[in-house]
């Protein structure tokens, strides 16, 4: 595929060289609207507008929704008001509502003056829910048919209004108040028969959301039941709206994001990482460095409380590395797991007392495996290849023990953090590497000279 991409890219920008727009025109007409994109993308700003003239309309809209936003504006910017009325009438609701929401105040301003007034309708009251409920990507353009009607009638209600409806695949059957009473199937209508009642075919118990649930408890549900299509409604039931396979993809792509980043100690950024400039970019990654340069600073404090502790015992500076790597390590992967665990839905708060009973036992393994071969590495290469004397057994005892109670600290401190963070309102992915790292470094540095002064008497 990439291949064959770079080779119509080729194609294309000789073909604009000659100005040969009619061959450039039948090339596009071939390609899907994401690949167009792409390639607009690849081309540059200065053809743009000539291109995307050459699209027929449908694919044109179609295109525009896959671009970004710098080039939407762009375009938009360069559209007479017919144009972008075109535009506008060929796109979906939810689609409209996210390109608004991404364009400066005066860009919307445009863009709503030539919306129709029904979609203008349309697009205000998706904009009046919050950002990240199933209400904010829904869309309103769907087919809703009565429970009285044949299947016949069904039939030609579907195509007298589907062709402007984001999906026929799952129609919705609602009573005059707009009250969802149950859902049918394009392959359950064709299949039946004609005189049949659409509210004896259709499909009772539904999996739907409310306008103010959360998104990522929509897409997890998309998950679960294999849903292609979701309707929303509102607080009395009545059906406002559908929220589509593709919205959620869109989701789960943004969220996940934003955990990685979350999890890396980044503010989280909308834009991807080659279109984010270099202050942009600072601004997103500083404030965490500061805070866990901070943090890290009771490490030096520990380690300078305990400085007649290593100058009485050199050795002991060697482990000090080695320790907190492995503390931060074994907390990294507890947090990760759990995070991955809440995310999906597979862990509640209730199950806290399961996660650190399985999580301490996994530690006491790990940490017994560690101090084992720990303890071998010292005394076969340390002392016998290295000649380190100092390294007796009584040193590799407090450095076998430190590990093995940094090992089960971390993993408590890795499942746990999460989960409390969960509970507290906050995204769990917050409590993920730096973070922990930062706690579990101290905590072992503690640990370590505890037991450094209890065994070594220093």
């Amino acid at each position: 595929m990439q291949e064959e991409f770079a080779a119509v890219m080729k194609t294309i920008m000789a073909l604009l060289q000659t100005k040969r727009y009619a061959s450039i025109k039948d090339i596009l007409g071939t390609l899907k609207p994401a690949d167009v994109a792409a390639m607009f993308d690849e081309l540059g700003p200065e053809n743009l507008s000539v291109l995307f003239r050459l699209l027929p309309k449908e694919q044109a809209a179609e295109t525009f929704v896959e671009m970004d936003e710098e080039a939407q504006e762009l375009l938009i910017r360069s559209f007479s008001d017919s144009e972008l009325k075109a535009v506008l009438d060929e796109m979906y609701v939810d689609d409209a509502v996210d390109l608004i929401e991404e364009m400066p105040a005066n860009v919307v301003k445009r863009i709503l003056r030539q919306a129709d007034p029904e979609t203008r309708k349309s697009i205000n009251e998706i904009l009046k829910y919050p950002e990240d409920s199933a209400g904010s990507i829904m869309t309103t353009e769907y087919v809703s048919l009565r429970p009285k009607m044949t299947i016949a009638e069904a039939i030609k209600r579907i195509r007298r209004v589907g062709v402007d409806k984001e999906t026929i695949n799952n129609c919705f059957v609602t009573d005059d108040s707009r009250m969802l009473l149950g859902q049918i199937t394009i392959q359950d209508i064709i299949l039946a028969d004609e005189d049949e009642l659409v509210g004896d075919v259709m499909d009772k118990s539904i999996i739907y959301a409310e306008t103010i649930e959360d998104r990522e408890l929509v897409a997890q549900s998309f998950s679960k039941y294999d849903l292609l299509v979701m309707p929303v409604v509102d607080e009395e039931k009545r059906l406002v709206g559908i929220v589509t396979f593709d919205d959620v993809m869109d989701v789960l792509e943004e969220e996940v994001t934003e955990d990685i980043e979350k999890m890396a100690a980044i503010v989280p950024v909308d834009r991807p990482y080659l279109k984010t400039g270099v202050f942009e970019t600072f601004k997103s990654r500083i404030p965490w460095l500061l805070l866990l340069m901070i943090s890290a600073t009771f490490t030096g404090i520990i380690i300078t409380s305990f400085e007649d502790a290593l100058a009485a015992q050199m050795a002991l500076s060697a482990f000090i590395p080695m320790l907190m790597d492995t503390g931060g390590n074994c907390g990294s992967q507890a947090s990760v797991t759990i995070i991955r665990g809440i995310s999906l839905g597979e862990i509640e708060f209730a199950d806290m007392p399961k996660v650190i009973w399985k999580e301490l036992r996994v530690a006491a393994v790990c940490s017994v495996v560690l101090a084992a071969a720990n303890f071998t590495k010292i005394m076969l290469f340390d002392r016998l290849v290295l000649g380190n004397t100092e390294l007796t057994l009584t040193v590799t005892l407090v450095i076998c023990l430190t590990l093995v109670c940094t090992v089960c600290v971390a993993k408590l401190v890795g499942c746990v953090l999460p989960m409390l963070a969960k509970k507290l309102g906050f995204d769990p992915a917050v409590m993920a590497s730096p973070f922990i790292t930062t706690i579990v470094d101290a905590i072992s540095l503690f640990i370590y000279f505890q037991f450094a002064k209890l065994i070594l008497r220093i």
